[in-house]
């Protein structure tokens, strides 16, 4: 499958696009924790059906950091949204452990209302899923939770719809811890990543360094019952970043290390969808793609653009930044 442009975005506002959602206007959402300038503040655009771009808000500052890095977004059914604001991206010892799950509430006529404060002191807030009165979320480090190996510990918290104001330990301590992992990938630790929600009321969750994707099994009050591995080839794919379903069952998983899009089947199968080498992404290549989302009947990605180094096929940050689009088959 071949890849083409789907936007280039505003430089004077995105330099890093991330994580999406699709509101009640079916508009595309589009989290922009624009990490590659710390000047640029985190905000959240819109991308209408007509193709119209627009910031829609900046993410509320952290009052001790003064900067937002939201990633992963998702929707509750009143559309309220939900961030990962991971202020410990940049792995400075002073923000480490900073980083926030905030609730924003809004104005009929979508302005910013209220920002909540669900969760602080996090290490690594990244993707975000809802499901019932439940928000859960992955957490890609979770150093202060030794492992016996010396592995990396991951883990996916999960939080009522209504907290607030808790304060994370970044341990197993954490009650709202929901599930862990342990990355065994030596070159890449880097841990829990991309999370969805599957048309089986399952959560599936993606171990990024080892290139798996973890099927976890939740009862009908959205407790856990049980995990194991549901898909996991390396030759196919090599990282799990953020993740969608489509509606015939196919799980499709932005592989990040590879500038590729994978196809995960109903039946566990791993296919390389999409793989691009490294570019800037005015081709439409998939330029560091870092979630997958399915808006008006195609794939549209996020390229992240930004992460260089060993096992990684993108060897540098460019603007303006893009996004890409794939056919579904």
């Amino acid at each position: 499958m071949k890849p083409a442009l789907f936007t280039t975005l505003p430089e004077e506002y995105v330099c890093t696009p991330d994580g999406m959602e699709i509101d009640k206007n079916g508009d595309l959402i589009v989290s922009c924790p624009n990490f590659a300038d710390r000047k640029m503040p985190g905000c959240v655009i819109r991308i209408t059906k007509d193709m119209e771009i627009s910031k829609w808000f900046d993410v509320m500052p952290h009052p001790e950091t003064g900067l937002a890095r939201n990633m992963g977004i998702a929707f509750d059914k009143d559309y309220n949204l939900y961030i990962c604001d991971n202020q410990g991206w940049y792995e400075e010892e002073e923000n480490i452990f900073k980083g926030r799950v905030l609730k924003v509430v809004f104005n009929e006529d979508r302005s910013v209302k209220e920002t909540i404060v669900v969760a602080d002191q996090m290490e690594h807030p990244n993707g975000i899923r809802i499901k019932g009165e439940y928000m859960y979320l992955t957490q890609s480090y979770l150093h202060r939770q030794k492992t016996e190996s010396g592995r990396l510990m991951s883990c996916v918290y999960r939080f009522r719809l209504d907290d607030r104001d808790i304060q994370v330990k970044n341990t197993l301590e954490d009650e709202n811890i929901f599930c862990t992992f342990i990355t065994e990938n030596p070159d890449c630790q880097y841990g829990a990543d991309g999370i969805v929600f599957g048309p089986d009321g399952n959560l599936y969750v993606g171990n990024f360094g080892d290139g798996e994707v973890v099927k976890i099994v939740v009862d009908e009050n959205g407790d856990y019952v049980s995990q194991s591995t549901y898909a996991k080839d390396f030759s196919k794919m090599e990282s799990t970043d953020g993740m969608i379903f489509d509606e015939k069952g196919n799980l499709y998983v932005a592989d990040f290390c590879a500038n590729s899009i994978a196809k995960i089947t109903p039946e566990g199968e791993v296919i390389r969808y999409a793989q691009s080498p490294d570019c800037d992404g005015l081709d439409g290549g998939l330029d560091q793609p870092g979630e997958p989302i399915i808006w008006e009947g195609k794939i549209i990605a996020s390229c992240f653009d930004l992460v260089t180094g060993p096992g990684k096929v993108n060897t540098g940050h460019e603007m303006p930044a893009t996004m890409a689009q794939l056919e579904l088959e």
